[in-house]
């Protein structure tokens, strides 16, 4: 697989202001890496891949959800034994410095977890096409975290142990699993203007899976070993430009973080977050209350939408079996054409009219309504895709609990203010921003 063209993150800072905890504001803009960029795969490859990616973070929300709800046996889930799919083929990522002089590394972007780790020479870790292992002993900033440590004591692993007072851990993905040692590290953002922020975070190596050029994960979860939670970043946004445009995306963290700065192509609507508080949840949960097919709206019960949560880490989303029948029959009367049902990856495709690209067929716009009134409209290509040529599906798939996906963020601004336990939205050309 070639290497991705698009590895270089370019971060803007602003003047850091002094925050009421006393520790320095994380003002930044970032690139995020297209997950496809310079990949010779077909866009049909591609759509394939996203089927499979979410199929594996399928299996391991259930077993996170599970274990949250405990039901996971003794205080940890054993995910389902499927295969790990390409996580780091799949979605978009951002590269970091890792370690004092920084270490270049390229990390996973998902607000899904919260765990920060690297493959690390330490544990025998495995490089990348792009990315040598990290190796704490060329950084003089890294430190191993003791067993007494907070982050230690507190955080959810799938197993965690001490060995000579080094906080040992395992973390699962599906039934792929990073194991290794909790330390702390600087990790620098930027290129030209460097941003320094010290993190606990995992050397560590990755078992039974492969995350292609991605080197490790940047979690972005509320949960307490996070990134945002660590640094107790107030807001942060993102930009995902689509599969089939190979362009890089956008990333904000702080004052940087206010979609009122850019350029969108459609108004800026807000929600709540469900969220007790950050740092207690394992995603962030939103109200929705129903969902149309054009000016169609759905009859669907409530309680289908209970747990509706936004995850960057699965790539096609996802419905209850309840709303996700309702929306299959909404589309097949509103495409009006032939079902198409030999293919392995998607349940629910159309055969296209013969030399008529997905493109030419009009389909009206999927929307989820929001408590409060936000709705977010998503065109065909948010939710239909084309695996094979000819062929029409929904990449929408059906799980316990609604999951938004990265196919319904694409060219969608997306603004998380942890702070106000607010979420915004607005239609935006991700490449233009």
């Amino acid at each position: 697989m070639a290497a991705p063209s698009a590895f270089i993150l370019l971060l803007v800072p602003v003047l850091a202001s002094m925050a009421a905890t006393g520790t320095a504001s994380f003002d930044v803009r970032a690139e995020l890496n297209h997950p496809y960029a310079g990949s010779p795969l077909s866009r049909y490859e591609m759509v394939r891949e996203a089927a499979s990616a979410s199929k594996a973070r399928r299996a391991w929300t259930a077993a996170r959800l599970a274990k949250a709800c405990g039901r996971g046996g003794g205080g940890t889930a054993s995910a389902p034994d499927v295969p790990l799919a390409p996580l780091g083929r799949s979605i978009y990522t951002l590269t970091v410095g890792v370690g004092t002089p920084p270490q270049r590394h390229t990390l996973v972007h998902d607000t899904g977890s919260d765990l920060v780790w690297v493959e690390c020479k330490l544990l025998n870790g495995a490089a990348t096409p792009t990315d040598p292992l990290y190796d704490p002993g060329k950084s003089s900033s890294f430190a191993a975290v003791p067993c007494d440590g907070k982050l230690c004591r507190e955080g959810e692993f799938e197993s965690k142990n001490c060995s000579r007072n080094r906080c040992l851990y395992t973390y699962a993905y599906g039934s792929g699993r990073t194991v290794g040692e909790l330390a702390s590290e600087v990790f620098t953002f930027g290129v030209h203007h460097k941003v320094p922020a010290t993190l606990n975070f995992g050397c560590g190596r990755f078992l039974k899976g492969d995350i292609f050029n991605a080197s490790g994960f940047l979690g972005l979860s509320p949960e307490k070993l996070s990134f945002v939670t660590q640094l107790q970043i107030p807001r942060f946004s993102y930009c995902l430009s689509p599969y089939t445009d190979r362009k890089s995306g956008h990333m904000f963290f702080g004052a940087m973080a206010d979609l009122s700065r850019y350029r969108t192509t459609g108004p800026i609507q807000t929600t709540s977050f469900l969220n007790n508080r950050i740092g207690s949840n394992i995603y962030y949960f939103l109200p929705l209350i129903g969902i149309s097919v054009g000016a169609k709206k759905l009859s669907i019960p409530a309680s289908s939408f209970a747990g509706t949560f936004v995850d960057s880490g699965y790539t096609t989303g996802a419905l209850t079996a309840p709303a996700l029948d309702a929306l299959k029959e909404a589309l097949a009367d509103a495409l009006k054409l032939p079902r198409s049902s030999s293919d392995p990856d998607y349940d629910f495709c159309f055969q296209l009219p013969r030399g008529v690209p997905m493109e030419a067929v009009p389909a009206p716009p999927l929307v989820y309504h929001f408590e409060g009134g936000a709705a977010m409209v998503l065109p065909r290509e948010s939710y239909l895709a084309e695996p094979s040529p000819g062929e029409m599906c929904l990449v929408i798939g059906e799980d316990t609990q609604p999951v938004i996906g990265n196919f319904q963020q694409q060219n969608m601004h997306v603004l998380f203010d942890v702070q106000n336990q607010k979420f915004s939205f607005a239609p935006t050309q991700c490449d233009q921003i």
